[in-house]
């Protein structure tokens, strides 16, 4: 391999930033991580964290909810000020609060500790194919523009973006593959299972708390919404789940 072609598979090499404040733990990731493919940045800290993240502008990163200087909580916050890159946090087995903070202030993803190298792999993959370039998500033929047209609510689906007139409304990966999902199939119901599976792409006998997506409807209905509490884009399917209104 020529010195060029060395450079750029390094160059095409995602990058992953670890941030937990136990060593054994950034080793196994560390390690296993770069495996498969990624380069690694590790922080032992939340502060670290931070300035690791402005340094090396990673696209996903790992964040344990309880470390010192600034909790996963805090780091969170301080990177969606600016960025919309994916996060998965790692979480207590029992803490159930701890997840769903960690999702209502913009984290796309969580495993549990203590958890398996292999899991996180597979969530840190699974993560990046939706988050980072287009996948066509199924759909019924419905919708087959790349650009769908709601109100004032423009959804671009080859770019990925979504504009209130001319106004872009930042979202995460997640977020816009689970809008997607939803506009590619108005009108049709999804369970909160089949969301997971499709846009988490988590397998349906995989336990999981459903509330995963209530969250990220949650989410996008508070950048969508005129008025949240009565939405009139993603709808509650009743003894169903979500879909999105009916697009003739």
């Amino acid at each position: 391999m020529t010195e060029a072609e060395v450079q750029n598979e390094t160059e095409d090499r995602q990058c992953i930033l670890v941030a937990d404040d136990e060593a054994s733990i950034r080793r196994i990731l560390e390690t296993r991580l770069k495996m498969v493919g990624y380069d690694v940045v590790v922080a032992e800290d939340g502060e670290e964290a931070i300035n690791e993240f402005n340094k090396c502008n990673p696209d996903l990163v790992v964040l344990d909810v309880m470390m010192p200087k600034v909790d996963g909580y805090g780091v969170t916050r301080e990177i969606r000020r600016t960025s919309d890159v994916p996060i998965i946090i790692l979480t207590a087995l029992g803490d159930v609060s701890e997840r769903i903070t960690g999702l209502e202030l913009g984290a796309d993803d969580y495993v549990i500790k203590p958890f398996s190298p292999k899991e996180l792999e597979a969530r840190v993959k699974a993560v990046l194919r939706r988050t980072g370039t287009h996948e066509t998500m199924v759909h019924t033929g419905k919708v087959a523009k790349n650009v769908v047209s709601i109100g004032n609510i423009k959804i671009d689906t080859a770019r990925r973006q979504v504009f209130r007139k001319n106004e872009r409304i930042r979202l995460t990966g997640m977020e816009f593959s689970l809008l997607e999902l939803l506009v590619n199939n108005s009108g049709q119901a999804y369970s909160r299972n089949e969301i997971l599976q499709h846009v988490w792409a988590y397998p349906p006998d995989h336990r999981i708390d459903t509330r995963v997506v209530d969250v990220h409807i949650s989410r996008l209905r508070s950048k969508l919404e005129t008025d949240p509490a009565n939405p009139e884009l993603i709808l509650t399917a009743r003894g169903i789940g979500y879909m999105f209104q009916r697009i003739n």
